[in-house]
């Protein structure tokens, strides 16, 4: 391990996320809501803990190898929420514990949209953009991440994309096109921000709300700048405008590259993942809105209106909400908490288990009762026309099956500190698939649960944003052996 090289990173990594903090003081001065002192003293920690950790090591140059990629990119995520959680902890107008700040942080950089704040409406605005800059700036991570580092660490059946990663990495390597990647994915994300914002600017929404929201759902984040989230403007052509942009967010960006290059819409609908979720989509809508309109929950239009928006609300894992989805009656709220664990499209910002990997289970499934017919036959797995290798199908198991175990300690974890069976079992479920709302207790908000349980959903949100293994295997024995 280059404790060295990691050192040098992470200090550059805080000094870069220090300068994140300069817009909240300058939307603070502008609209003189007195918490600008949070975020300088806030910058001025993190920039000189960075610059401390950066200088002795500065002349320090190796290449970052697979294994020292797990390491980093774990400590990406943790540095960074801690980092992240000091202004909040800061501010005395949010008032947070330390285990809050760092909750609300973690939750905003792995665009899990899970908050412990109530009375956000009252809130600072620069606390307010903060917050929705935090899953912003997680977002853009996330996309680097699962498009072009964890194909390369091979990670749950990542590697499947390997060779159509932009700026593709085919060794053991992790530089040096992984910043020319990273570049691409950028434009492409700030492009889809500025026409979001754009959107909901000309459907109604003010600047700072159209800018704030913008960041959320293109990052599939779920925080919004009022308690009542998208249901605050009761407005179908907002709602229609984050349902668009929540199913482009839920694509892999790595398609978004082709098509962008291609100059052409055809590589969307041409993508067995994409057009699969976009089959689920349209399923769960149609049972969603056929629900609320046999029971009468809401008149024909309101049924199709907030059947489709908490629909793909929560299957992208999003988390927006118009509606209180958790009352609804019959199965609603609990199948449309279960499309959670779908998610979106690898290679997107959403969370869950993601598309392909539910592609590849079912698949695998049939292809195991061809087999129980025909013995002697032979079957691939195949993703449109192309072979899948059986050590990627194996991978997607392997996650699979570790997936259900993580979420079973957890979940067992949770019940020991008190909670209801329903509050445990939606807050893991909610966490692990960075989902963010949840039933029960935590339908609203976590901010009454214990501190203890707190900490185990942080736990659950970065291993479903780390895609469990990259998490897991640091605690293995055998990692840490030269």
């Amino acid at each position: 391990m280059q404790y060295r090289l990691t050192l040098k990173i992470l200090g550059l990594l805080l000094m870069v996320f220090s300068l994140s903090m300069l817009p909240s003081i300058l939307v603070s001065l502008f609209f003189e809501d007195g918490a600008h002192n949070a975020f300088i003293v806030a910058f001025l920690i993190v920039i000189c803990v960075g610059f401390a950790m950066w200088l002795p090591v500065r002349h320090w140059h190796k290449e970052m190898r697979t294994r020292d990629g797990f390491f980093i990119t774990v400590m990406f995520w943790i540095v960074l929420a801690i980092a992240g959680s000091i202004p909040l902890f800061l501010a005395p107008s949010v008032n947070l514990s330390y285990t809050d700040a760092f909750f609300e942080s973690l939750s905003g950089l792995t665009t899990t949209g899970a908050t412990v704040i109530t009375g956000i409406d009252i809130l600072p605005e620069s606390i307010l953009f903060y917050r929705q800059q935090l899953q912003w700036l997680g977002g853009m991570g996330i996309i680097v991440l699962a498009v072009a580092v964890l194909p390369m660490l091979g990670v749950g059946g990542m590697q499947l994309y390997r060779t159509e990663t932009p700026g593709p990495v085919k060794d053991s390597k992790l530089t040096p096109r992984i910043a020319e990647t990273a570049k691409a994915l950028w434009y492409i994300y700030l492009t889809l921000t500025v026409v979001c914002a754009l959107a909901y600017w000309a459907a109604g929404m003010s600047g700072f709300d159209a800018i704030a929201h913008s960041f959320s759902t293109v990052a599939i984040g779920g925080f919004s700048t009022h308690d009542a989230s998208i249901g605050y403007f009761d407005s179908a052509a907002i709602e229609m405008v984050a349902v668009v942009f929540m199913l482009l967010a839920a694509a892999n960006f790595g398609l978004h590259y082709v098509a962008w290059n291609a100059k052409s819409l055809k590589h969307y609908l041409a993508d067995p993942e994409y057009r699969f979720f976009l089959v689920i989509a349209a399923i769960l809508v149609a049972i969603t809105v056929f629900v609320l309109w046999v029971t009468q929950t809401y008149s024909n239009t309101g049924s199709l209106r907030y059947g489709l928006f908490e629909a793909v609300s929560l299957l992208t894992t999003t988390g927006f909400g118009t509606a209180d989805f958790s009352t609804w009656p019959l199965f609603a709220p609990f199948m449309l908490f279960m499309a959670s664990f779908i998610g979106g499209c690898a290679g997107s910002t959403a969370g869950g288990m993601k598309v392909i990997r539910v592609m590849l289970i079912l698949k695998q499934g049939i292809r195991e009762i061809k087999r129980l017919i025909h013995p002697k036959g032979v079957f691939t797995v195949k993703v449109g026309n192309r072979r899948v290798d059986d050590r990627v199908v194996e991978s997607v198991w392997g996650f699979f099956s570790v997936y259900i175990m993580s979420y079973a300690v957890i979940f067992f974890g949770l019940l020991a500190t008190g909670l209801d069976f329903e509050t445990t079992w939606s807050a893991v479920g909610s966490s692990l698939n960075n989902l963010g709302p949840g039933l029960g207790e935590v339908a609203n908000h976590y901010g009454t649960i214990p501190s203890t349980a707190k900490w185990l959903l942080c736990f659950a949100m970065l291993l479903g944003r780390l895609e469990i293994f990259t998490l897991l295997v640091l605690l293995t024995p055998q990692y840490w052996r030269s």
